[in-house]
């Protein structure tokens, strides 16, 4: 159908443009697949299915999508190192992944430049040394030449750049994860307890240390606990984190 003049007369748009109003674009999942939850990075899709299997596809340039490679996948793959080990959340940064297990286990892939997967990161490192607060010598916006190199080292320390398939991500003890959310280059997850944790870049405050911070470790957000709050959710924008909470009561302490 042509859209007439008087048809597009209305609409709040740029001078000499129009709209045509588009059936969405669809496309059925394979008979197998029963979602229970979608979650989408920048370039990559994240899907749970009912049986708690994790299915990824999309851009696979720094790993995210956990099939242990930097390939682009344009179908439903099923993440095979999670394979006979249900999950039961998923979520999606920009260009990495998070699962929780069923029974609160934490897993991550996919792009640790800003230390957002919870695992040694060079850049954060080097910055620590030379004192920066800052994103100097960090890349802001991945490429394909650093899908090139994913794991370095120096002496017994090995930093990751890219992790591309799933890891199970070291917490501190008797921390049972009940919900987590990726930002664009941050993670934040609460506990059973009503504890919260985050990492990755923190220069806009995101992490909730008090500092303008990142970190490649995932670090227990003191200011609940102080204030005798109990973190009930947790979800991540781009650059900024909200936490549900509430009066901490006698069975969380």
């Amino acid at each position: 159908m042509e859209l007439t003049k008087t048809d597009t007369a209305a609409l709040p748009l740029a001078p000499g443009g129009y709209a045509f109003p588009k059936t969405p674009f669809y496309r059925a999942l394979a008979p197998q697949i029963c979602a229970r939850k979608l979650a989408l990075g920048t370039e990559h899709a994240v899907l749970l299915s009912a049986d708690g299997t994790v299915y990824t596809w999309g851009s696979g340039s720094h790993g995210q999508l956990g099939h242990g490679s930097v390939e682009s996948q344009p179908e439903p793959l099923a993440v095979e190192g999670l394979r006979g080990l249900p999950m039961g959340d998923v979520a999606a940064g920009g260009w990495h992944s998070v699962c929780i297990s069923a029974g609160g286990d934490l897993y991550v892939w996919g792009w640790n430049e800003a230390g957002q997967l919870g695992l040694p990161s060079r850049c954060l490192r080097a910055q620590a040394e030379h004192g920066s607060a800052g994103e100097a010598g960090c890349a802001v916006v991945p490429t394909r030449q650093e899908a090139a190199v994913t794991q370095e080292g120096e002496g017994s320390e090995v930093f990751i750049s890219i992790q591309a398939f799933p890891a199970l991500l070291d917490l501190p003890e008797e921390s049972e994860m009940k919900k987590m959310s990726c930002g664009t280059r941050h993670t934040a997850a609460d506990t059973c307890a009503g504890d919260l944790y985050t990492w990755g870049w923190g220069d806009y405050g995101q992490l909730g240390h008090g500092t303008p911070r990142s970190s490649d470790q995932p670090l227990h957000v003191e200011y609940f606990t102080k204030e005798g709050l109990c973190v009930l959710d947790v979800v991540c924008g781009s650059w900024n984190t909200f936490v549900l909470a509430s009066e901490r009561a006698a069975s969380f302490e």
